[in-house]
């Protein structure tokens, strides 16, 4: 059975799970920055994921001057292409389902198809982002 639970910073319990996620996922996986990985989480709306009660993966949105940025998506090692990334996207979307401002995010290059699939278009060029390259997705044909 899959939930998926919408949370604030200021639930101390369901952060934890999503930090060990992201810790094991940016950190340890991919060598990220750890200061930079817990930037801007009080102003941002966080999900998790859950597969039979355990938890799986996790993603946040926020608002900035420029929309809302969706970030942080980390699916567990062992549960990647299980679709568990849909699931937590599609989540955010329906949550910003009535949002007029653009919805965009900072891609990394391997996951470009993945963010494509549900609508999301590259913008700009190339960059690089806590040692790893990246680009400028936005959703539908708005631009930034």
């Amino acid at each position: 059975m899959i939930e998926i639970k919408k949370f604030h910073y200021n639930n101390k319990g369901l952060m934890k799970i999503a930090h060990n996620i992201r810790y094991d996922v940016f950190v340890i996986g991919q060598h990220c920055p750890e200061e930079i990985e817990w930037e801007f989480e009080e102003e941002s709306t966080h999900f998790l994921i859950y597969k039979n009660k355990e938890p799986v993966a996790t993603a946040r949105h926020r608002k900035t001057e420029k929309g809302y940025k969706l970030e942080r998506f980390a699916v567990r090692k062992s549960n990647r292409g299980k679709g568990y990334g849909h699931i937590v996207l599609k989540a955010i979307l329906k949550d910003l389902k009535d949002v007029t401002e653009i919805i965009y995010m900072h891609a990394q290059i391997q996951v470009l198809p993945f963010y494509e699939k549900l609508g999301f278009i590259k913008k700009g060029d190339v960059f690089e982002e806590a040692g790893i390259m990246h680009y400028r997705m936005v959703l539908d044909n708005r631009s930034c």
